[in-house]
């Protein structure tokens, strides 16, 4: 894995809006396509993990996939996370939980927010400290996504932190001839409006090139771009 190629940063929390957390997923295991990249596998996605963590003093987040791979992630990232289409496995929340660690659960494009009370819940039975939930988007007809704002004040009711996961939101799934559309040019007002919404983080992928990103590189967003709307988020942050 080329780190470049496989990074979403979240800019966590307003009481630390520098605050840099670095997710890598070991795993692509939701492709539209059969031969579409997965990943470099777990033992070498939690190794480049461990060494950002330790070169970088940033904590890290990765997916898991499978109740077997709770234990070994969480001896090396900070934060567990739950794919969005996972997000109703009571086994995976619960063996996420058991690990102690933070737990972000993605809201899945399928799901009424007031239902993610449930995941949160699971988590929580199992003994997890404390639970994130992401907004990216809910299915709006066929092909597409649509991000209804009324989802981060309801979910806040009921976890931690509330994250806006802006890149994946503006997603097109199955769009563009076998793999996943999407349409960038709204990030830096997206990103905006979360932050103004009062959101606690921003979940943003970025790529050096995106248009060579190897997954998700019509929504990747280049470093200048991310600059800007962090910039742009900690000013509406720190206004409020």
């Amino acid at each position: 894995m080329r780190v470049a190629e496989h990074t979403a940063f979240l800019l966590e929390s307003l009481d630390h809006p520098s605050e840099w957390v670095f997710k890598g997923s070991f795993l692509k295991d939701n492709r539209t396509s059969h031969d579409s990249y997965g990943g470099p596998g777990m033992d070498e996605g939690l190794r480049i993990l461990e060494d950002i963590s330790k070169k970088f003093g940033v904590r890290t987040l990765t997916d898991i996939h499978d109740t077997k791979q709770a234990i070994p992630v969480a001896q090396v990232v900070d934060v567990i996370q739950i794919p969005a289409f996972l997000c109703r496995q009571t086994s995976i929340l619960q063996a996420a939980g058991a690990t102690g660690k933070p737990v972000n659960i993605k809201k899945g494009q399928f799901m009424n927010p007031l239902n993610m009370r449930g995941a949160v819940a699971k988590a929580a039975a199992a003994g997890c400290p404390e639970t994130w939930l992401t907004e990216r988007g809910t299915f709006f007809g066929y092909g597409d996504l649509v991000v209804d704002f009324r989802s981060l004040s309801v979910m806040s009711e009921f976890s931690q932190k509330v994250i806006l996961d802006v890149t994946h939101s503006l997603q097109r799934p199955g769009s563009a001839d076998g793999v996943t559309g999407g349409c960038r040019e709204f990030a830096p007002a997206l990103a905006r409006a979360g932050a103004a919404w009062g959101v606690d983080g921003l979940f943003i992928e970025a790529h050096p090139d995106p248009a060579s990103a190897l997954s998700d590189a019509a929504t990747m967003v280049d470093f200048d771009t991310l600059d800007g709307m962090v910039r742009n988020a900690v000013i509406h942050w720190e206004g409020r």
